[in-house]
């Protein structure tokens, strides 16, 4: 059978980073920042991103197009008859966790474009902004019957392909998101106030690095960056023999972390500026956004705008996450891209409506003091991520070994990389012993 793939480097980098780039950075990111120390966890988080981000994303990368198969499958095919394929299976469930949840955040994103383009936040205060965004929660209904049409969105994207729907969504949309966030964050530093965000974010106070914090930020970095849960194995298993992995993982990262960053310096300056607390969480999107579009010339455009592009955002994540697991239906179990796509779709739905009902404030039901939305979020990105990237590193570094790694990030030696050693290096000593050292520090 043959098998689809991307069209043009392009096409790589904008389908990867926009599994990376989602509402991970523009939802998730200021939520786990403002928890967690400001400055302090932005330093921490970029410095995850660069000694580990990209030997794991490269690690994975090479699986994948060295297998040329799902997650599953590439472990499968490259140790056979071993133990290793578990790796792949805990990739598709935490991809398919993530879904449940995610899709959960992603539907809410329509609800506000909805308000937006009715101006139902032109005039109101703050205080009344939040109590509505409190009341949505509380209507379970609703908040299943969005997720459902998000949902849909995804499923129709991947049942188009790789070229065809990924592909070619993700080198339109991608672009857009940027320059929206750039005209945001512009108008944001320029409000009262704004300072005291802006040093919130970007000044570090030392003291408030512990081991919640490290935890947390390898959690984020890992889950922004969609490493450990089997998307970045599948897209490398698109990738054609003579792409440039290096770079695709570099522009890949470099993307994420300016998306990221760009997201802070639109979310806290106002923030403070309209007396919202920076551990608001969930309402530091949906809450404090609409305040500034109630102060911009032409805020009515923009806000529509802008939640529509976060929509987008989430979608470029949402699509990669669901084509984990359709990938594995269709290789591993003979589906149909069709039957694979509607069985996937309908199975992260099932638990995604308790995700979506979990939020709701009369619900009694936790697990560990935690809701059912925050345990699925608590298990993957601080549980599944770290663990499957820590095998994933190990299993490149040591199994399949420097011979087979230089060929894969040489292109058959037809690329010349000077520091492929220290990559390697990192790859096969460093980040496992840093990944692991986090992972257990985190939770002593």
């Amino acid at each position: 059978m043959s098998r689809d793939g991307f069209g043009s480097k392009l096409g790589i980098i904008a389908a990867a980073a926009g599994s990376a780039v989602g509402l991970g950075n523009i939802y998730r990111f200021p939520c786990e920042l403002g928890n967690n120390g400001g400055g302090a966890f932005l330093l921490v988080y970029l410095l995850i991103v660069l000694c580990l981000g990209v030997p794991v994303m490269l690690s994975e990368f090479i699986i994948g197009r060295r297998a040329q198969k799902n997650p599953i499958g590439a472990f499968k095919m490259l140790r056979p008859r071993s133990g290793w394929p578990v790796i792949g299976y805990m990739g598709v469930l935490c991809a398919f966790i993530i879904m449940a949840f995610y899709s959960t955040v992603a539907g809410w994103t329509l609800e506000y474009i909805v308000k937006a383009i009715g101006n139902q936040f032109h005039g109101k205060e703050l205080s009344v902004i939040e109590q509505e965004f409190a009341d949505f929660h509380d209507m379970g209904w609703k908040n299943v019957l969005w997720q459902a049409v998000f949902i849909f969105l995804t499923g129709f994207v991947v049942f188009k392909g790789v070229a065809d729907g990924i592909e070619k969504y993700a080198k339109i949309l991608m672009p857009v998101l940027v320059a929206i966030l750039v005209v945001l964050g512009l108008r944001a530093v320029t409000l009262p106030g704004a300072k005291e965000g802006l040093t919130f974010l970007f000044k570090p106070d030392f003291s408030k690095i512990t081991g919640s914090v490290l935890i947390s930020a390898l959690g984020q970095a890992f889950f922004s960056l969609s490493m450990g849960m089997g998307v970045l194995i599948t897209y490398g298993s698109y990738i054609q023999k003579d792409d440039n992995l290096t770079t695709t993982a570099l522009s890949v990262t470099l993307s994420d972390t300016l998306i990221a960053v760009l997201a802070g310096v639109v979310i806290f300056p106002a923030a403070f500026s309209f007396g919202v607390q920076p551990t608001a969480g969930m309402g530091l999107v949906f809450n404090t956004l609409p305040m500034i579009f109630n102060q911009m010339a032409g805020g009515y455009f923009f806000c529509i705008i802008f939640f529509v592009l976060l929509a987008v955002a989430a979608l470029t994540s949402t699509i990669s996450l669901l084509e984990v697991i359709v990938a594995y239906f269709v290789e591993e179990l003979r589906m149909s891209r069709r039957w694979a796509t509607v069985i996937a779709s309908l199975g992260c739905m099932a638990i995604g409506v308790f995700a979506s009902l979990s939020l709701k404030s009369d619900t009694g039901f936790t697990i560990a003091g935690l809701s059912f939305f925050d345990s699925l979020d608590f298990i993957s990105a601080k549980v599944l991520l770290p663990i499957g990237a820590l095998f994933i590193v190990i299993f490149v570094g040591w199994v399949m070994g420097k011979k087979t790694f230089n060929e894969e990030i040489t292109n058959g030696g037809k690329l010349k990389l000077s520091i492929k050693s220290v990559i390697f290096f990192i790859i096969r000593y460093l980040a496992p012993l840093a990944i692991a050292v986090i992972f257990i520090t985190g939770f002593v």
